[in-house]
């Protein structure tokens, strides 16, 4: 009896094993592996600093991103200065509702950069060495956020913890960058 309860015990570490090095191989970021199937649906909710617009959305149920939800986030995250609109990355907004998740956000995103247009962003460039040329803000891949009632700086580490990309700290700004490119961290 003691042996099949030791096989049985050693098969379950085996197979625990098996699964955590087949997640250290795959080519999902680790956050989208901390998410598991428990979510039926992801919400986020945004407020754009700069036009006032708001949205909250359930933007995923039921194993499917839903076109009305990204159309709507699409739109608050617009260039606000032309009001340009791109796609924003679905798997950016997985990181952020993970980020929202991991801090326990009650309040809207506070987005203060989301999508810029090739102009807009030369524009920017020009005046800032910390505005980088071939921002993966033109891409839909970044977003800059604060998220009112957490410290900055607690924002930043459960966007470092969750290794979805690149963390970019800016904290004379008050605003954390967030992007779904390699993973990265820098201080602005």
């Amino acid at each position: 009896m003691k042996d099949t309860i030791k096989d049985k015990n050693r098969r379950q570490f085996l197979k625990l094993g098996i699964i955590v090095a087949a997640a250290g191989l795959s080519p999902f970021p680790a956050h989208a592996l901390l998410r598991g199937t428990v979510a039926r649906e992801r919400t986020l909710a945004f407020y754009n600093t700069h036009t006032g617009e708001s949205v909250r959305t359930v933007y995923w149920a039921e194993g499917g991103y839903i076109p009305e939800a990204l159309a709507d986030i699409n739109h608050v995250l617009r260039d606000h200065r032309n009001n340009e609109i791109k796609n924003m990355s679905p798997v950016l907004l997985d990181l952020l509702y993970d980020i929202n998740s991991t801090i326990e956000a009650r309040q809207p995103f506070h987005i203060i950069s989301g999508y810029r247009s090739p102009a807009t962003n030369a524009k920017l460039a020009e005046r800032s060495s910390g505005v980088a040329k071939h921002s993966m803000h033109l891409d839909g891949k970044a977003t800059d956020i604060r998220v009112p009632g957490h410290d900055l700086i607690h924002v930043r580490r459960a966007a470092l913890k969750l290794h979805g990309g690149g963390v970019g700290y800016y904290p004379g700004s008050d605003f954390v960058h967030v992007d779904v490119g390699r993973v990265r961290q820098w201080r602005g």
